[in-house]
């Protein structure tokens, strides 16, 4: 199907959506089935006590939303390489319903920063005790993401007794050598103190969201139109013309010569059967 210039740009802008959408949503949901499935970890989900902890929480949510956008992923990226409008509507349903949770969690988040800054540093403490006992490479990079995000040293700060000193960002400067801010700290403060930004973050990943739904809309239109106009055929190269029948040569005729094309005329010979009676002389008696 021929798109025009708008339906080419919402086709292209959905597909790089869609790219970086499937490499947040695979890695989210890596990173939770290793924290769910390593030996390290499983025995924290096989204990009851345990699975209203922040820990066990933030791994399913992990695991949820990865699935969820890898889900997103293949609908959308579907629909807009092949064209398919019935994908276009199902990742527009996702699309909209993730855009509402994510404008919901904002608000909440935002609301009850102090109580969310607390669950999330309960998360970071259980993250950096899994990893000070076992050492697992799952988790040393998702400490130093996290180390490297917030620019913070572990749960001291103090990079020279720092059971974690592998995973802490470089220092600045001297100082920041010597004595960085813990991560629970920073954590708490970034929730409480910075709940705007916090909610600016949330409320920009619901506007590109909603730019995805645009540009989902748009193409699907343009796909239905371009289906629904008249094709026309356009021919690049002019080709001979049927070769007409001609009409038999005309006979021999010095009198059909004339007119080729004039039926011929037959006489018919009269006889005497064909002569009137009135004009046969009467026979003498």
């Amino acid at each position: 199907m021929a798109l025009d210039g708008c339906g080419v740009f919402s086709k292209y802008v959905l597909i790089i959506f869609n790219i970086i959408f499937a490499l947040v949503g695979f890695a989210f949901l890596s990173l939770g089935l290793w924290l769910r499935f390593s030996d390290n970890t499983r025995a924290i989900f096989e204990v009851e006590q345990l699975n209203s902890s922040a820990f066990v929480i933030g791994v399913t949510v992990l695991i949820a939303l990865g699935s969820v956008m890898l889900i997103v992923v293949v609908f959308g990226d579907y629909g807009a390489c092949n064209e398919k409008r019935c994908a276009l509507s199902v990742f527009a349903a996702l699309v909209t319903v993730l855009a509402i949770l994510t404008g919901v969690v904002g608000f909440f988040a935002f609301y009850r920063r102090e109580e969310l800054g607390l669950r999330m540093g309960e998360f970071y403490v259980s993250l950096y005790t899994l990893y000070v006992s076992s050492g697992d490479p799952a988790l040393a990079v998702t400490l130093t993401f996290l180390h490297n995000l917030l620019n913070c040293c572990g749960m001291t700060g103090v990079s020279i007794i720092e059971a974690a000193q592998k995973t802490c960002p470089k220092a600045d400067g001297f100082f920041e050598s010597l004595l960085m801010d813990s991560c629970p700290k920073v954590i708490v403060n970034v929730f409480e103190a910075k709940a705007s930004l916090v909610l600016g973050i949330f409320l920009g990943t619901g506007a590109l969201l909603i730019v995805a739904l645009i540009c989902s809309s748009t193409l699907s239109n343009k796909i239905r139109q371009s289906a629904a106009a008249p094709q026309y055929i356009i021919l690049t190269q002019t080709s001979p013309p049927p070769m007409s029948l001609q009409p038999p040569p005309p006979p021999h005729n010095s009198a059909l010569a004339l007119h080729p094309y004039t039926d011929p005329v037959v006489f018919t010979p009269l006889t005497v059967a064909n002569i009137p009676a009135a004009n046969i002389p009467m026979a003498q008696a």
